[in-house]
């Protein structure tokens, strides 16, 4: 009998990750840095009616999650989506959950 295959995501990434999108705004933030290749951190504060300190706050739980990278240029900070973060997520969601990928619907392209 074959072992199941190994999670491309440590445990506490994987809890890390589900507790930084159990957070609606925060998935908010993370879909508006998805829209843009580079999102600067100065125009999502003009997206959000929340202050300066949480999306600070948002960004800092994104960046821990891994599920963005930011770069700092002078005094801004400039955020981009790891979708190969997410991929492993929801590779190890499914894996917890017990579904194949040989179970979900094709995807269109």
């Amino acid at each position: 009998m074959s072992n199941p295959p190994e999670p491309a995501i440590t445990p506490g990434q994987f809890d890390r990750i589900a507790k930084a999108l159990a957070d609606p705004r925060r998935v908010a933030v993370l879909e508006a840095i998805a829209r843009e290749e580079q999102c600067a951190c100065q125009d999502l504060r003009g997206q959000f009616p929340i202050s300066k300190a949480t999306m600070s706050h948002h960004i800092k739980e994104l960046l821990r999650a891994g599920l963005i990278n930011a770069r700092r240029d002078g005094q801004y900070l400039h955020c981009q989506v790891r979708p190969q973060a997410m991929e492993a997520y929801t590779a190890e969601l499914l894996r917890r959950v017990g579904v194949s990928a040989s179970m979900l619907p094709e995807r269109s392209t």
